[in-house]
């Protein structure tokens, strides 16, 4: 699930499989072709809502009060950002009515966060999961992170986007990798460099042309 190629089938929270980026032909949603996990990777909003209630489950606390504790408040994160799920994801957990919380923005949920927070969490990732000394996540955690996904060689764990063999970024370092939201709202992290560049609202297509003149700038 965190390499995206679960194939898992199901609704949760009233959304199908099939609703996010549905086929262009409505015949084939509920008659798609089933793959065995790990053969085929796709982009599914539902199936991260899925892999959220399992962390929520294991956790046993809301995701975005782990979020805060063991990352966005040891970074110095802004309190104003923003984790929510639907108006009707809530659970009972332990005797606790919280939220599951989506992962991406569609249908309402989603992570609402301005520029300066992503760019710490870009520091974060680029500096292995260390911060100011301190290791937040662990380096092996990272390392995985950043292993491309057999069936898809531009993915990582989940919002790793990788740029395996320049795919990606032509005009950037094989090395460098993006988180990325929608919008597009891009964190780039280019380890070579030692930079972490916040992208706000750009058409995913013109962002290769960013980073060249990022790379411009740099010689």
């Amino acid at each position: 699930m965190l390499r995206q190629t679960s194939d898992w089938e199901g609704s949760l929270w009233g959304k199908p499989d099939w609703a996010d980026r549905p086929d262009a032909d409505p015949g084939k949603w509920m008659n798609r072709e089933r793959r065995a996990p790990g053969s085929a990777w796709e982009y599914n909003d539902v199936r991260v809502n899925a892999l959220a209630l399992a962390a929520t489950c294991v956790w046993r606390r809301p995701l975005p009060a782990v979020l805060k504790a063991h990352i966005m408040d040891p970074i110095g994160a802004s309190s104003t950002w923003r984790w929510y799920g639907y108006r009707n994801s809530w659970i009972v957990l332990d005797g606790m009515i919280i939220q599951s919380v989506s992962g991406g923005g569609h249908w309402g949920g989603g992570l609402f966060i301005n520029a300066f927070d992503m760019a710490r969490f870009g520091l974060l990732t680029l500096h292995e999961g260390n911060w100011n000394g301190k290791q937040l996540i662990s380096k092996k955690w990272i390392a995985q992170s950043r292993q491309p996904t057999n069936a898809q060689p531009t993915y990582g764990y989940m919002n790793y986007f990788l740029n395996t063999d320049k795919k990606y970024y032509p005009t950037a370092p094989a090395s460098a990798f993006a988180h990325i939201g929608n919008g597009a709202n891009i964190i780039y992290v280019d380890p070579d460099h030692e930079v972490v560049m916040v992208v706000r609202w750009i058409e995913a297509s013109a962002m290769n042309e960013m980073i060249g003149k990022l790379m411009e700038a740099i010689k």
